[in-house]
Formats: structure tokens, sequence, C-alpha cells
């Protein structure tokens, strides 16, 4: 009798993860370059700019002292200090170290939430268009994403309104994302407030994103841990506004009871989040890194500001200027008969620059939309406008 393979040993949740249609077309972008081809990427969104000197001195010395071992695996005591305090001097926001836990990236610390939280069989409210690890980790654990539709009439956000005319029996949590992936927008204080409450009437848990936090252009920089609320669960991450991405470093807030019990759950996943990550994030908050970061932030609203009129110039809808993150979630332009799928495959292959479908981020209108990462210099995201241009002179 031929024994199973491997394949067929996998189970059905595993089977049913879809992947990054991103990564496939990254893939693709390095075999051109590989030829020789100039590729402007768009696609990934990951900052261009290096770590900041300070976090990788720091590192550097945790290193050179051996503090490379095991931490408990809530964290170092005084990175999550530090990060209590930042809350108070950056968003007047006290919040005890105690409702902190360091994880391996923000997908360890929503894995944690989401495990904590969830049952198999239960629901969760989430936005379509979303970060598409969502509704991929819920799947794997059993429990189904109900995604919400929204659209430039909410600023791209879940509200009360629309999360109550999508509720369904079984649902114990909604996510929110702001800023967000993949449409750069924030929720309103007042608007979260409202979903806050509303949770609360339905005795679901309220999960705030917060990865982007720290690049925001034309509102306040915010945190929904200034709700007041000791019942509502915030995830972060050191990657993208501190420029750490591959250290793969984060971190939840939440009640201090459900943080204990996150703890134990790490130390069975996880054992630990990174050593010297760790040493290393502790600079993240001394001034002279908060200063280099400022200096990213206003980059990175200026190239937003550049891109953003040149692609509508071309034809594409953004009906909301993004108010964070480094992405503008795009329309493809009207006389254009094709799906965005096959739209960024032809741009990679006929044009040179790569793009993020919408079909990574949910169904609603997928096929119609486009992501743009503006994670690369002005001249070449003027580059990649010039080569869409003239691709779309010719289509």
């Amino acid at each position: 009798m031929t024994p199973a393979s491997a394949v067929s040993r996998l189970s059905g949740q595993a089977r049913r993860v879809e992947p990054f249609h991103v990564m496939r077309l990254l893939a693709r972008a390095g075999e051109l370059e590989a030829l020789g081809v100039s590729i402007v990427h768009m696609e990934v969104g990951e900052p261009d700019f290096p770590t900041p000197g300070p976090i990788l001195e720091a590192g550097r010395r945790a290193l050179a002292d051996g503090s490379i071992r095991y931490t408990s695996a809530g964290g170092l005591p005084a990175l999550r200090r530090a990060i209590a305090a930042y809350y108070v001097d950056r968003y007047a926001t006290p919040i005890g170290p105690e409702r902190i836990l360091i994880a391996p990236g923000a997908s360890g610390a929503l894995q944690l939430v989401f495990l904590a939280l969830l049952e198999a069989g239960d629901r969760v409210l989430i936005c379509d268009p979303s970060y598409p690890c969502y509704r991929q980790v819920l799947q794997l654990l059993g429990v189904e994403p109900i995604a919400v539709p929204v659209g430039p009439d909410t600023d791209y956000q879940l509200t009360a309104a629309l999360a109550e005319a999508a509720w369904v029996p079984g649902v114990q949590a909604i996510v929110v994302a702001s800023p967000s992936n993949p449409t750069g927008s924030s929720i309103a204080p007042d608007l979260l407030r409202e979903l806050h409450a509303f949770c609360r009437e339905r005795g679901a848990a309220l999960v705030v994103d917060e990865i982007y936090q720290g690049l925001t252009y034309d509102v306040p920089d915010r945190t929904a841990l200034s709700l007041g609320s000791c019942d509502l669960y915030v995830i972060n991450s050191f990657s993208k506004y501190f420029g750490m991405t591959g250290w793969r470093l984060g971190w939840l807030a939440g009640p201090p009871d459900a943080v204990e019990v996150m703890e134990r759950m790490a130390q069975n996943l996880f054992i630990a989040a990174n050593t010297p990550a760790q040493h290393a994030a502790l600079a993240a908050f001394e001034p002279a890194t908060l200063e280099i970061l400022e200096t990213r932030r206003l980059e990175f609203q200026r190239r937003r500001d550049r891109l953003l009129p040149a692609l509508r110039d071309l034809g594409f809808g953004i009906p909301v200027q993004p108010s964070g993150a480094f992405y503008l979630y795009a329309r493809l332009p009207d006389s254009l008969e094709i799906d965005s799928m096959n739209f960024t495959g032809r741009m990679l292959e006929e044009a040179g620059v790569a793009l993020t479908p919408g079909h990574d981020f949910g169904r609603h209108a997928a096929g119609r939309h486009v992501r743009f990462a503006y994670t690369r210099e002005i001249e070449d995201l003027d580059e990649g406008v010039r080569r869409i241009g003239d691709w779309l002179a010719r289509a």
C-alpha cells in the first residue's frame, strides 16, 4: 500500500490558507531584476529607511554584553515600562506596564489576542478591505471572519452602524485598524467611542490594530487606549514607525488579567520575543531616535502629497486622502476593463512597476483596486508614475 503523501496529511485549515498575491509578484520582480530589468517597487509595505542609528547601537551593545538569554515571556520589564511611559509622554494616556506584553512582532501579538478571546466556531467582524492576515489567522483557528464592506463614505472604517447591520449570532470580537492597511485611513475618535460602546452592549471584544501609529499626517496621532478603558485590546509594533521590520518585535496592551493569561500562552508558543531586539528597542523612545523618526514621517507625508495627485491625474480613483500609514488604495481608471490581478501582472511585465492587487485585502471591489506603497524615494515614485502613464497611453 502506498503511504499517503505529506500533503495529504495537512489539516483542512492549513490547506485553506491563501498566499499573499503580492509575494508572487515580488518573486517575479526579483527574477526580472536578475535578468537586468529595472523595477520600480511600490508593492511591499516596508519602510525603505534603515533602522535608526541609536537602536542599532543599542542592539550592538546587547550582543557585546551577552544580553542574549531568554527574557520572561511577557518581555523585558524595562521595555514594558518604557512603552508605558511612551503612552504617557506622547498620548497623555496612563497605562501600567502590567497591561503590556512584548511579542515576536505584531503578528505574534495578534495571534495571542485571537487565541485568548476566541474559540473554534466563533465569528469576528473585520473590514473589507483590510490586512489579509486577519482572516487567514482567524480561519486557522477555526473562527469565521465576517467581512464587512467599507468604502469612502466611512473613510474605509467600520462604524457602529455598519457593525450592527452586519451582526450575526456568534460574533465575539470586532477588529479595526487605525491607520489602516491598505487604505491609510484613520478612525475618528467619536466613531471609535461609538464602536467601543456597541461592543460593550453586545458583549464583544474590540481589537484595535495600531501598527502604523505615529505615521499620521492630517490628524493628531492617537491611541485607542485614550478611551480610558481596560476592556479593549491594542496591537502595536516596532516595525513600521520605528523602522525595525526584520527585528520582529511588537507588543499588545489589554486588561491585566488577560495579559497574564496571554503571557502563559506565550511561554508555550514562543518562549519569549527576540532578546537582542528587545534591548535594542529600549532606544526607540530616546529623544535622538524620535527626532529621526519625525524627519522620516515628514518625508512619508511629502511622498504621499507627491504621489496622490499624480495618480489622480492618470485617472486613478482615490476619493479619500489617506491620513496615515504609507499606502494609497486606488480604483483603476474607468477606461481600463481589466481585473486588478491582470493589471498588476501586466504592469510588472510590461512597465516594470510592482503593485499590489486589491485581491490581497478582501473581496469588496477588489478587482477594481490596487495598492500603491510610497516606501521609495520620490525620484522612484516619479519614475513609477511616468511608466504607468506611458503604459496607460498605449493600453
